[in-house]
């Protein structure tokens, strides 16, 4: 039987944030595997993406994602209705109140839920966009035809706190990207042969940078040991800094804020191990994107980490500073353990592929179509 076609429409608005990884592929694969339907990408204004494939278009919306002001709110609402979809993807929880057609949410994790980060929001302001967050999430998951999770921690996390969800959840896994095909390049801030471990992402309160920071000098026999910690330099790295700067041992920390793809893959193959001291994550895709450049990976044992991981990271509790410099130091001291952890990482890494998660989301769409 011929398929209908019928129209789809994604909110991308994010695209160009940290969590924009997932819609950039999601897009890149459904354009190759979906000549049916007709899709239309919700994109900033200053945006550039444009599609490949004919069945899909770029929609520009002035709307931003996360706004308290009511006109921001009737106006994305009513441009969605105006779209006309069969189904709205929304590829986060913040989405309109009073949009009631066919929904789908992807849902990454609850973090936002349980830590806190205002920066340099005012508190009462902070509070007031948390409150509307959380009935933005619980209503938002509440009208979707079906949610998309990302891990089967986030998929039963979902279920223990909001127990309707329990039978519109499917689980479909993020990839991490090949290894970088630039020459390497490498920074100026470190010497040939100088041992150093490495972390790169978001220094939000939930990532837990300062335990990490805390277990450099705990690390036993590694007096020359460096810690590189790279990521875009916004408010709470440069909180961070002034953490580092109370340490005896600063000289040994390096924030050189965000780098080029040489400089990152350089850093990937040279590091003595990646750590990782996240406290929640939805999926974690720097452990693997660690692995496929050959670093052996040392990843904290919270949420989804070791279901995604498997037996390719060593593991550590990331709030005990000892564990976790006890862990660090078997994989730079044993050499057996720190090879495998390579080999392993390769293989882990490889059983994720963005194209399964397209095809797994275009049978989320067909079948919320049926309905």
């Amino acid at each position: 039987m011929k398929q209908i076609q019928k129209h789809i429409a994604i909110d991308a608005r994010i695209r160009r944030s940290s969590t924009g990884r997932y819609i950039d592929r999601l897009v890149e694969h459904l354009q190759k595997i979906d000549t049916v339907h007709k899709y239309s990408v919700l994109i900033q204004p200053d945006d550039p993406w444009q599609p490949t494939a004919s069945n899909f278009t770029a929609v520009k919306t002035k709307y931003g994602q996360f706004s308290l002001n009511p006109l921001n709110e009737f106006g994305f609402t009513r441009q969605l209705y105006a779209l006309n979809a069969d189904i709205i993807h929304y590829t986060t929880n913040a989405q309109p109140l009073f949009y009631f057609r066919p929904t789908i949410t992807t849902t990454m994790d609850l973090t936002m839920l349980r830590f806190t980060r205002a920066g340099k929001t005012p508190l009462p302001i902070f509070w007031l966009k948390m409150a509307a967050y959380r009935t933005m999430f619980w209503l938002g998951n509440k009208k979707s035809k079906a949610i998309i999770a990302i891990s089967n921690f986030t998929r039963d996390d979902l279920i223990k706190n909001y127990p309707f969800t329990e039978n519109k959840i499917t689980v479909t896994y993020c990839a991490s990207e090949p290894p970088i095909r630039e020459n390497a390049k490498k920074p100026t801030y470190l010497n040939n042969g100088e041992p150093f471990l490495l972390y790169v992402g978001a220094a939000f309160p939930h990532k837990n940078l300062p335990f990490l920071v805390d277990s450099l000098p705990e690390i036993v026999g590694q007096p020359d040991l460096k810690l590189v910690m790279a990521g875009k330099k916004e408010y709470y790295y440069r909180k961070l800094d002034k953490y580092i700067g109370t340490k005896s041992y600063s000289n040994r920390i390096i924030t050189p804020g965000f780098v080029a793809d040489a400089e990152l893959k350089w850093l990937y193959e040279n590091c003595s191990a990646y750590v990782f001291p996240s406290l929640s994550e939805g999926f974690g895709l720097p452990g693997l994107e660690a692995m496929v450049h050959g670093a052996p990976v040392v990843s904290s044992n919270a949420t989804c980490l070791p279901e995604i991981y498997g037996d390719s990271a060593l593991y550590f509790d990331p709030k005990n500073v000892d564990d976790m410099a006890s862990k660090i130091s078997s994989v730079l001291t044993d050499k057996k353990l720190r090879d495998e952890l390579i080999t392993k990482g390769h293989k882990q890494a490889a059983k994720y592929s963005w194209q399964k998660m397209a095809q797994q989301t275009l049978d989320v769409y067909n079948e919320v179509l049926k309905t």
